[in-house]
């Protein structure tokens, strides 16, 4: 399981981030099992500490989370969190991504680029429920199909 930060400016744990991380460890619910390792990936993008490390502090200590969890700590973008994790996947069974599901799209698809001998692991998140961020959608959408303009067709579809 690998949960993509997102640009976080101060100490706290953003929005944005927070939801993540419950779409994340709600993922590990769905048929995974006590041996699932968590990885939060990001870097200090925005300033202050690094988004893995602030969505870890927040998964250990306001949702308890108690499985196995790794810092990736020194990506600034997508395809840097895409890389700098592979090496952690390789032994993996299954391999989930979560984010906002666009991004999370944008993330499977750089992870076949980059390995695509792991694309047959990959399964998808727990990362849309209907309802959530219901008044964001539209933005989040439009803004999601702006992100995946460097994607091939078939690439958008998986």
């Amino acid at each position: 399981m690998v949960v993509l930060g997102y640009r976080n400016p101060s100490e706290s744990i953003n929005l944005v981030n927070r939801w993540r991380v419950r779409a994340g460890l709600r993922s590990v619910g769905t048929g995974a099992g006590s041996d699932t390792m968590v990885i939060f990936s990001g870097g200090s993008v925005g300033g202050g500490t690094a988004e893995a490390r602030l969505m870890a502090d927040h998964a250990r200590t306001a949702l308890h989370f108690e499985g196995h969890l790794l810092v990736e700590d020194q990506s600034r973008t997508t395809w840097e969190n895409i890389t700098n994790v592979v090496p952690l996947l390789e032994s993996a069974q299954r391999i989930v991504i979560a984010s906002q599901p666009a991004h999370a799209l944008k993330a499977r698809a750089y992870l076949r680029r980059q390995r695509p001998d792991l694309a047959d692991r990959l399964i998808r998140a727990d990362d849309y429920r209907f309802g959530e961020w219901m008044l964001l959608k539209p933005l989040l959408a439009a803004y999601g199909l702006w992100t995946l303009r460097g994607l091939t067709e078939a690439e958008r579809r998986r």
